[in-house]
């Protein structure tokens, strides 16, 4: 049985963590049968898809009948244009296919809450080492009961570095060998890593896809730290956000970046 202790939350939230819970005992159920099952690369990935797609109508289900009224937009359907088009759900009911497609226990349900064009609650819930990274507006940012802030470090040389995709450390050639490099495979956990303090700077493609990182968005900021694009500037915009870090780490950060794009 999945138990999650949680401090005193609003009731957006505690419909955001059920809805990722529930979904999460399919997801666990089928990633365990995964680990265990010797098969083509094809039916492995039609068996991922198929457990994508009853995560997704789960948490869908979950959602829109605690908030009818709300719209929704999901990485795996269609999107719903509801009655109040202020509100919208954000949902990616499993981020990290690869990794789960392979039996890798690393992968994550993320799910956000958007009030005006502006992410007001966010939860990101990693079922195998069963962590709910969860914040709202204003609130602070938790994992599980216990509040979170993003690292301190001050130095490139102590900072622990990770990439949205596995493409962009490719291209680094010899820098994506540094032993202060992580390549996880999904961006969703690395944010909420990032608002933990597990990692220092995470470097991610622009032009993400929404549902890849509003969770992150809200858990970054209310944890303390700072998104920005590309030349330092700081964003919210998903399509724009390039570095997440803390504040300490920002400018050389950037200059990191700007070091091996040359």
């Amino acid at each position: 049985m999945i138990s999650v202790k949680l401090p005193v939350q609003s009731s957006i939230i505690t419909v955001m963590t059920r809805a990722a819970i529930k979904a999460s005992k399919g997801l666990l159920r089928d990633f365990s049968e995964l680990e265990h099952l010797q098969v083509s690369v094809k039916s492995n990935k039609n068996f991922v898809t198929s457990a994508d797609l009853k995560a997704d109508e789960i948490i869908k289900s979950e959602l829109l009948r605690a908030r009818p009224t709300y719209s929704l937009l999901s990485e795996e359907s269609e999107e719903i244009i509801g009655e109040d088009p202020s509100h919208r759900w954000i949902v990616d009911p499993l981020d990290g296919t690869t990794n789960y497609m392979h039996g890798f226990p690393h992968w994550a349900i993320s799910l956000a809450l958007e009030k005006n064009d502006e992410i007001v609650a966010a939860v990101t819930y990693d079922p195998v080492k069963n962590e709910m990274f969860w914040a709202e507006k204003g609130c602070g940012a938790y994992l599980n009961d216990k509040k979170i802030r993003v690292s301190g470090r001050c130095s490139m040389l102590d900072a622990l570095i990770s990439f949205g995709i596995l493409e962009e450390c490719i291209s680094l050639g010899e820098v994506a060998t540094s032993p202060k490099i992580r390549k996880t495979g999904s961006t969703t956990l690395n944010m909420a890593y990032l608002a933990a303090g597990r990692l220092d700077v995470l470097y991610s493609t622009a032009n993400s896809n929404k549902w890849d990182i509003a969770a992150g968005i809200l858990l970054i900021k209310e944890a303390g730290g700072v998104l920005a694009d590309r030349h330092g500037n700081s964003t919210s915009e998903y399509k724009e956000v390039a570095i997440m870090t803390n504040v300490n780490l920002l400018t050389p950060a950037v200059l990191y970046m700007q070091s091996f794009e040359k």
